[in-house]
């Protein structure tokens, strides 16, 4: 045995997920738009307090997101940066935020993406590591930021780091769609260049409203979305399906692999593509 590659479910190498933010009205009709293309995305949202009037109503998500299979997630009590906070208020800020969510829509809710600028400036005696070490601390498994788009299409070596591929108004969006649609991850390509792609798309639906540009997520749907060769899943999703893959248990020489999870896996051994249920030992 060579190389072995994750696949995702049913044997696919290419992803997509998605991760909007604040809890907007105009989450609504993003919903309802990506639902026709069959996109999933991760929906954060605030405190009920800081929204205000404005905020969601729990029927409205449930009805919108939850019955559709998004993901609701962790976007701080009031919004507030992770690197403008003391480790005691960025605790409150996540923590309460969780317990609210938890608490209105009856979820385990474990990933969040940070708010406003995050962790790309760290102006209250903090740092990285003790953000990461708090985060883990309240079973936060993983969480978006943000700044540094690119067209990589790699897995988070770091979830709590976790950089997206583009926001929707990147001028060179259209350009990574592409280049991520053209890729031959297949056996004809050299086996170091066949590890599986992920496409993440974030930003705030509201901005599609303030541009009048709602044809642009359209635009955007039209070209990622109903593929046969694309899994898409929300963040939480992608994050427990890499999670349990990489649980696998193997024999010294790698021939016997065991899976302890509960969970379906896929993978690609030298060309050759294998799936291993829960709880089987697979022998090659």
């Amino acid at each position: 045995m060579r190389y072995q590659h994750l696949r995702f479910p049913n044997g696919k190498a290419k992803a997509v997920t998605l991760s909007y933010d604040d809890g907007c009205r105009s989450d609504l009709k993003m919903s309802e738009t990506i639902d026709r293309y069959g996109l999933k995305c991760t929906f954060n949202l605030n405190s009920t307090e800081h929204c205000g009037k404005g905020a969601l109503t729990k029927e409205e998500v449930e009805r919108y997101f939850l019955s559709k299979g998004h993901e609701i997630a962790v976007h701080g009590y009031f919004h507030r940066a992770a690197g403008a906070l003391r480790p005691i208020e960025g605790i409150r800020e996540v923590l309460d935020c969780r317990l609210e969510l938890e608490r209105r829509y009856g979820l385990i809710i474990r990933g969040m993406a940070y708010p406003d600028s995050g962790i790309k400036r760290m102006l209250a005696d903090t740092n990285y590591e003790t953000i990461k070490r708090y985060l883990t601390d309240l079973d936060i498994v993983y969480a978006r930021t943000l700044g540094q788009d690119n067209q990589n299409f790699q897995l988070p070596q770091d979830w709590h780091c976790w950089m997206p591929t583009a926001h929707h108004e990147n001028p060179k969006l259209f350009d990574y769609i592409d280049t991520f649609l053209n890729l031959d991850l297949s056996v004809k390509t050299y086996c170091d260049y066949r590890y599986p792609r992920l496409f993440y798309l974030w930003g705030h639906s509201f901005e599609f409203e303030r541009n009048q540009n709602w044809e642009r997520l359209t635009d955007i749907c039209e070209r990622l979305g109903n593929r046969e060769d694309i899994w898409y899943a929300t963040n939480m999703e992608i994050y427990e399906y890499v999670h349990a893959y990489r649980s696998l248990i193997y024999s010294a020489d790698g021939r016997i692999i065991y899976n302890p999870t509960l969970i379906q896996l896929w993978f690609d051994i030298d060309g050759t593509m294998y799936s291993v249920q829960p709880g089987q030992t697979l022998k090659l």
